[in-house]
């Protein structure tokens, strides 16, 4: 008799993963919950969240009667995450911290610790998100040492695993995936991805896991917590004072600490001031940041966007735009915005010179005009 399939679950020590890990076990796997700490934060009271969070998970695997660890990856958070978070900002970019923390630490640090330390078949989150993989397939599947680099065998066949938005086109979690590999990706089971966020609860409520139904769902950037981001950064990264602009007639608004804490959309709260006014440019030059009043100005609007390398979860870019140099698609980036139907380009776009390993990447909207929130980087599919 064949023993029972190995899946390790990632535990946070909320409802998402704890009715993954309850719906694995259903599924009659051998299931392991895995807590990763990947930063020491006090919240208001001064006590470690982490911490709390850890004794939540713990509490999950009581309840399911499964074995549990802890692991720390402070290190490499700090290393592959928060640096890089940091020297964005100092770029005047605007990150997601959330992205490559998934590419790093979660579908990397803790899939080789499950797969090499704890013998498990396949990993697992609570995220709400599908592969083209059956939990079968997912088991098949042999560990692949890759080539390093750009060029890989041509005649090499491929079979890449597709990364699927989840039936809650709401709560859908598949933008924060957007960078994580093929060979996680393989590797990887998403007990979620066809289920709603509220028949979770439901599912929570009935099966003894109230503790973490009862906790309020984590927003925003998870070092930060509900400090002021302001606060927060400028411990980091040293002010640049400057001045607030308005685009319209050069007026002086207000002033600042720091270009780089504004992101190209966001609303520029300045005291005295009865209406809004939204960041349109950043100048890091002068340290000027130029705003516009209302939300809907048209210099907020662009219809033209360009990129740098781009990650494509296949691997390789699709057929069409290889052969095509274009093609039509859909762009989001901000969770949970809508999608924008658009034309993307590979190759050289106006004022820009073609770069011939990944070309550069005009993203032109089909329907209407987007507001630019934020930097795309990072956010390609």
């Amino acid at each position: 008799m064949q023993a029972a399939r190995h899946v390790v679950c990632a535990l946070s020590g909320g409802v998402d993963s704890a009715v993954a890990a309850l719906l694995l076990r259903r599924r009659g796997y051998q299931v392991t919950g895995v807590f990763m700490k990947n930063w020491d934060s006090l919240d208001e009271h001064g006590m470690c969240t982490a911490d709390r969070d850890c004794e939540d998970a713990y509490k999950v695997c009581r309840v399911l009667d499964i074995p549990f660890h802890q692991v720390s990856y402070i290190k490499e958070y700090w290393n592959e995450v928060f640096s890089d978070f940091l020297n964005e900002y100092e770029k005047g970019r605007t990150p997601n911290p959330d992205i490559v923390c998934n590419k790093h630490i979660k579908f990397s640090c803790f899939l080789h610790y499950a797969v090499d330390n704890l013998g498990a078949d396949a990993v697992a989150t609570g995220h709400y998100a599908r592969t083209s993989l059956e939990d079968e397939e997912v088991f098949q599947q042999k560990h692949i040492k890759r080539p390093e680099g750009l060029f890989r065998n041509r005649f090499e066949v491929r079979n890449p695993v597709k990364l699927l938005q989840a039936a809650d086109s709401f709560k859908d979690q598949t933008f924060f995936l957007s960078q994580v590999s093929q060979e996680a990706l393989r590797r990887t089971i998403f007990p979620l991805g066809g289920l709603t966020k509220d028949f979770v609860k439901k599912i929570a409520a009935e099966n003894g896991l109230q503790h973490v139904l009862q906790k309020k769902e984590s927003m925003g950037i998870c070092f930060i917590g509900k400090r002021n981001f302001e606060h927060f950064i400028l411990q980091y990264l040293e002010p640049r004072p400057g001045k607030f602009i308005s685009i319209e007639d050069n007026t002086l608004l207000g002033t600042h600490k720091g270009w780089f804490l504004y992101t190209l959309g966001q609303r520029a709260k300045i005291s005295g001031l009865s209406k809004p006014w939204y960041v349109v440019d950043k100048d890091g030059t002068k340290g000027d940041v130029l705003l516009a009043p209302g939300p809907d100005h048209p210099a907020l609007y662009r219809d033209l966007l360009r990129t740098n390398r781009v990650h494509w979860i296949t691997e390789e870019p699709p057929a069409t735009l290889v052969r095509e140099k274009m093609m039509e698609c859909h762009f989001r980036f901000c969770h949970q915005m809508a999608q924008v139907c658009c034309v993307l380009q590979r190759g050289r776009v106006p004022g820009q010179r073609e770069n011939p390993a990944f070309g550069a990447i005009g993203l032109h909207t089909a329907e209407g005009r987007e507001q630019s929130h934020s930097s795309p980087q990072g956010l390609w599919g």
